[in-house]
Order: structure tokens, then sequence, then C-alpha cells
């Protein structure tokens, strides 16, 4: 990987896919009966309760069908009175990956097509307040100091009397904070993260729905990579990116999703909400096989796995599939591991999906095929 402005690929038509309930299922994997089932290995009893996923459809990012389609959701999941109570400090992870260095392909904002649009968290932001939060902070690892500007987030903090903090300081703090993964972790036994992410009474992740060349889809759980200093995760200080996760490259497929499974366990998530209105196949930023999509879609659910399956199927793919098949090319099933553990499950049929039903909200992605 190097740094830089990289030119976006040309945009390309925006395509939907119609399918058949049947092909869909097939396509997905889950119409074997052993998959149908099965539940996570290491998993002797069915959970007495199914974790809820409400998925909806936008075709755009106007703010009242935003706002709409949001409070429907969280609405459709149990509402947020288990979550946020009142006078409660609520943090929201979003998804700016890359900050300035890339450049969106012709057509689209960087919001539109790889980054978690502002729109998404302003609906959130105002929900929150509604429910009786007391203090809202935005926080990212942003790669430069326009990011939040540049993207839309200081408008959206202004309008909600928000805070805006660069996760690769430790500001407004004197120090890092290090935090414990808990026991049997797998890479890390404590990450060095501010000490926002742990005087948070509520943490929302705020994902962009998109491919991964190594990790095949990033979505609320693959976004707490961006918690950790960038300074403080990277093989060589010509790495912008946080290349300690990574490892090297015969230790990647083993240890990437690891260390996303550790951060998970870090610092939980309360809250998950997955943009897929406008966004990119083929990768997660704008270079090698990215493309702009528009699957129309948005997801809500209180527990990040269950969310991010469901999340998984609506890009056409299985969320149990291992690799090296799609989308897991490169790295193991992280959405596996996190199921193995107890800390949720990627099997759909142990998912109760609300609002719209999955198979009408199909979009089949192509997945990351070169950097």
């Amino acid at each position: 990987m190097t740094s830089g402005h990289i030119a976006g690929s040309s945009a390309t038509s925006i395509r939907h896919l119609s399918i058949t309930r049947r092909e869909f299922l097939q396509q997905a994997g889950l119409a074997a009966v052993g998959v149908v089932l099965a539940g996570c290995r290491g998993t002797s009893e069915p959970q007495a309760e199914r974790p809820k996923v409400a998925v909806a459809k936008a075709d755009s990012y106007e703010p009242d069908l935003i706002r709409q389609r949001v409070e429907a959701m969280l609405e459709g999941i149990g509402g947020l009175s288990d979550v946020v109570g009142s006078g409660d400090r609520v943090t929201i992870k979003v998804n700016l990956t890359g900050g300035l260095n890339f450049i969106p392909p012709a057509g689209y904002s960087a919001v539109e097509s790889y980054l978690t649009h502002p729109e998404v968290v302003k609906a959130l932001c105002e929900l929150l307040i509604d429910a009786g939060a007391a203090k809202l902070t935005i926080v990212e690892a942003v790669f430069d100091d326009a990011s939040y500007g540049a993207f839309g987030y200081k408008d959206i903090a202004r309008g909600v009397s928000a805070d805006l903090i660069d996760l690769n300081a430790p500001a407004p703090y004197s120090g890092f904070n290090t935090t414990s993964v808990g026991p049997d972790a797998f890479v890390y036994e404590t990450f060095d993260l501010n000490p926002i992410l742990e005087e948070t009474d509520v943490f929302v992740s705020v994902a962009k729905m998109k491919c991964h060349y190594e990790c095949g889809v990033t979505h609320t759980m693959k976004n707490l990579v961006g918690l950790v200093p960038v300074t403080h995760y990277r093989q060589s200080e010509n790495h912008w990116w946080r290349s300690g996760l990574h490892g090297n490259a015969d230790e990647i497929r083993q240890r990437l999703p690891r260390a996303i499974v550790d951060l998970n366990r870090a610092r939980s998530i309360d809250l998950a909400i997955i943009d897929g209105v406008l966004t990119g196949e083929g990768g997660e930023v704008p270079r090698g096989s990215f493309r702009p999509v528009q699957p129309g879609v948005l997801l809500a659910g209180k527990n990040a796995v269950a969310t991010d399956a469901v999340a998984t199927a609506a890009m056409g793919f299985d969320p149990t599939a291992e690799a090296p098949k799609e989308p897991f090319l490169r790295c193991d099933n992280h959405l596996s591991l996190a199921c193995e553990l107890g800390l949720g499950t990627n099997r759909l049929n142990e998912i109760e999906i609300v609002g719209e039903a999955l198979e009408d909200v199909v979009y089949q992605f192509q997945p990351s095929r070169s950097m």
C-alpha cells in the first residue's frame, strides 16, 4: 500500500439484482440442510432470544427520508430505551478511512462511495438525543486534520452539539488508556485507546457497507480498526495504515481477523448501524477493482455480529463462508471467529430480521480482486 492521491475508477452504471428467494438461499449457501440447522461451532445451546436486525430501503440521502428510515429501524429492534438512558454519554465511531488520500469516482462524493454518510449520523444523533443522551461524541482516527470538515461532520457536530475527537491522539485527555481485551485474547491482550472509549456509557459503530481486500467485508466490527492510533500499530513509520494489526504477508490471513475480534472484545458495540445507500464494491477505497454501486439499504441491530452477518448476506455473500470462499478470499471469517466466542451469531436462521425482507434487498457485490 502507498499513501498519496490515487485516481479512482470511472463510475459504472448502477444495477439492481433481482433474484428469487430460492436463488438467494442457494447463492448464500443456506439451502443445504446442514447449514440452515447448524449453529456456531462450540455453541451447544440455542440462544433464548434471537438478535433482531432491522433492514430498510433508502434510495437517497434526502434528510427526511434517512431520518424516517433510521427511526423505523430503531423502533423495529425494540427502541433505544435499553441502550440509552437519560443523561448518558454516547460515542459514535464513523468510517472516514483514508481521509483525503483518495479521489472519489467521477460523479460521486467520498461519502457517497466509501465513507459513512453524515446524514445517517445526523439522524442517529437526533434520535439519541430524543432518547435522553446528554453528550454526543463522534470519533475516528482521522488521517488528516481536514477530514471532519471535508466530509460534512463539522456541520453535523454543530447541529447536534457533538464533539469531534481524533482517536490518533489522547486529547482531550493527557494520555492513552491501556484497555484489556479479556481472557484468551487472540493477538493483543491490551490496546492503547483514547479514554473517551472507556468513559462513554454507550458506544455506537456506524459503518459503510463495503468489500475489503483482506477481510472480505468491512461493516461495524471491522470499523473498530479505526479505534487505535496509527502510530502505535504500524510496522514502519512509512506506513499510513495499521500494518501491525495485519502483520507480515504470511500472517495476515489469521492475524487481522483475530485482531478485529480482539478490538471488539476490548470495546464492545452497543448499537450497530450500516450505511449501504450508496457505496462501492470491489474494495474499501477507490483503487484497484473499486466501483460505485447503489444497494439502497440501511441496517441496524444491537448485536454487531448479527448485524454484520445480515449485511454480508445483503451483499449476496454467505456470512458463514470460510476462506478462501467469497467474500473471505484472503482472511479467515472474523464473523465466524466472533460467533465461536459467543459474541453473536452469523447464522441467518438464528437472527430475526425485521423491516424489509432480506431477499428483497439483496444486491450482488463483486469482491475485491485487486488493491
